[in-house]
């Protein structure tokens, strides 16, 4: 299978009409803008890899644990 540079002819936003897919590409690129699925994306980091988040987590369980041993309930209604 091959992939060819050339596609129909298609209006961009500076009124021009291409014909290749690699100058099509270029001229959105300059223009600011991104194509729809050719968008590469920043790997996600995970909240529970960063260290801060690690330690604000414990030291909240750990006052938690605290109060609670020492009598402290939530009361509803």
């Amino acid at each position: 299978m091959l992939i060819v540079d050339e596609m129909p002819p298609l209006e961009h936003v500076d009124g021009r009409f291409y014909t290749s897919k690699a100058l099509y590409g270029a001229v959105t690129r300059a223009h600011g803008l991104t194509e729809v699925g050719t968008e590469k994306f920043k790997p996600k980091q995970r909240a529970s890899l960063n260290p801060e988040n690690t330690r604000r987590r414990r030291e909240a369980l750990k006052v938690a644990m605290e109060k609670y041993k020492a009598g402290h309930r939530v009361r509803s209604g």
